[in-house]
């Protein structure tokens, strides 16, 4: 029960530093930290991976598929609007 309590704890603490970062960047860079950011979300969709690989109970199972659906969502729409804002660039 300890551990639940600190994993939410941290979750908690994580989400707010989260918004707060984020609402503080201008629309200008947002798609440029955007595209970083999607080499975290392949980072979370390998250890979500992973944990649901070891996964112990059902429980754990699900929370991995979870996981592992949205960093995929994640992943995939975070490239499609790196790829929008890279064919702005280009030259016709």
């Amino acid at each position: 029960m300890g551990e639940l309590i600190v994993g939410l704890y941290v979750f908690v603490l994580a989400m707010l530093a989260g918004f707060e970062v984020i609402t503080k960047v201008p629309p200008t860079l947002h798609t440029p930290l955007m595209s970083g950011a999607n080499a975290i979300s392949g980072i979370t969709l390998i250890g979500a991976v992973m944990i649901s690989a070891r996964a112990e109970t059902p429980l754990i199972t699900i929370l991995g598929v979870v996981a592992i659906v949205m960093a995929t969502v994640n992943v995939v729409g975070g490239f499609l609007v790196t790829d929008r804002m890279l064919k702005m660039f280009k030259r016709r």
